[in-house]
């Protein structure tokens, strides 16, 4: 199949991308970066430069393609310390140019990378702009079938707590406790995103993506004991400290409160809520296993 792969080698593309090479298909790759041509050919996948605003640059890309997986990143629209940037318009932005390069080029299968907590437009914060591209998307005509893959915490989203670690022998955020959570790993979701293109496409389904589940708790004994501090701890603070951090650090405002929200529901439990209805089997790789390269990454 002709398969065209939208975010360049991130987190998923870069393990999504070799699978699918392997597994016998054409792979166009796009990124918006002219740099990363080599490593898109040395994959052996063709690269497609241009970026997410261009409708036009979509259409000809997509034209011709079995299979389309889109994907949207907080990186690909700004930086978080930027305070002019509209996180959120800039995901209903590029979800809208999404919806018009698909019905323009007549691709007929689609596969999305959203994420937990899209199934509701309000209570998860920062995680509402998946709701809305997933709206988005629902709007292209029926002929179109649409897979939506929504993983759960990504275990890379914890290299950002390595400078509190160092620095403070803790993660802090505002939420904690011995509640179990699911937590996904890159390469799992892109197995599951390989499976399902294999897989027969009716309509529009949902498939959660996780990994394994551990609590706050937890996670910070198999770090401490992994990175050699035994000691490292999980300290919960409340909303309020959280943001006035987040702030503090230059974190764009609507970024902070987002985030904010979204680790509350996660405290409350409302964010995995249907999850837990829809529950997937679990991947691969455990997030001891992750411990393992997290503590490489942490002693380098």
């Amino acid at each position: 199949m002709k398969i065209v792969i939208t975010g360049s080698l991130g987190n998923i593309g870069k393990s999504l991308t070799p699978i699918l090479v392997q597994n016998g298909h054409s792979v166009t790759v796009i990124s918006s970066k002219a740099e990363r041509q080599n490593d898109i050919e040395v994959l052996g996948a063709k690269p497609a430069i241009g970026t997410m605003n261009d409708v036009g640059f979509l259409t000809e890309t997509f034209k011709g393609a079995d299979i389309v997986y889109l994907m949207e990143a907080w990186e690909g629209i700004g930086n978080i310390f930027d305070k002019e940037v509209d996180f959120l318009a800039g995901f209903h932005l590029i979800g809208n140019n999404y919806k018009q390069a698909i019905e323009n080029s007549g691709v007929k299968k689609i596969v999305h990378l959203s994420s937990v907590g899209a199934h509701s437009a309000s209570g998860y914060g920062s995680l509402s702009a998946h709701y809305d591209v997933e709206n988005i998307l629902q709007q292209i005509p029926n002929d179109v079938s649409i897979k939506f893959m929504r993983p759960t915490g990504f275990y890379n989203n914890l290299f950002r707590s390595m400078q509190s670690i160092k620095e403070k022998g803790a993660i802090i955020s505002n939420h904690g406790g011995n509640k179990k959570e699911p937590w996904v790993s890159p390469f799992d979701i892109a197995d599951a995103i390989a499976e399902e293109m294999e897989l027969p496409f009716e309509g529009r389904t949902v498939r959660y993506i996780a990994s394994d589940e551990v609590s706050p708790n937890e996670l910070v004994k198999i770090l401490g004991e992994a990175i050699g501090s035994p000691d490292l701890k999980w300290i919960e603070i409340s909303d309020e400290e959280m943001l006035k951090g987040m702030l503090d650090m230059g974190v764009n405002t609507k970024i902070a409160e987002g985030m904010v929200e979204m680790q509350a529901s996660q405290r409350s439990g409302l964010l995995f809520e249907d999850f837990y209805r829809n529950k997937p089997i679990m991947g691969k790789i455990k997030f001891t296993d992750f411990a393992k390269d997290f503590a490489l990454a942490y002693n380098s």
